[in-house]
């Protein structure tokens, strides 16, 4: 599992990327290969949670989209992410 996070500037040609980004975050959560994603309330930045194999797998979903290297958008972290505790709902993860 791997935690995205982003982080966004006040530039507002980020947004002209975001529909096809969410059409691409859609594919991804039924391939099984999202788990959650969605802005910060402050629209400051953004958390994915992937499911993948390896950093690998991580780097090449972000190069297929182009929302990440849109003009305000920055991949600030990219980690692996070892839960400790999970909701059941996630038991099988």
């Amino acid at each position: 599992m791997f935690a995205v996070q982003l982080s966004f500037s006040d530039d507002p040609a980020r947004l002209d990327h975001r529909p096809a980004h969410r059409e691409r975050l859609a594919e991804l959560a039924a391939d099984g290969r999202l788990l959650a994603a969605g802005p910060w309330s402050d629209e400051s930045g953004a958390l994915l949670v992937f499911l993948a194999d390896d950093r690998a797998e991580v780097d090449a979903i972000i190069a297929a989209d182009p929302y990440y290297a849109a003009p305000g958008v920055e991949v600030a972290g990219v980690h692996e992410w070892n839960p400790v505790t999970r909701h059941r709902a996630l038991a099988d993860l």
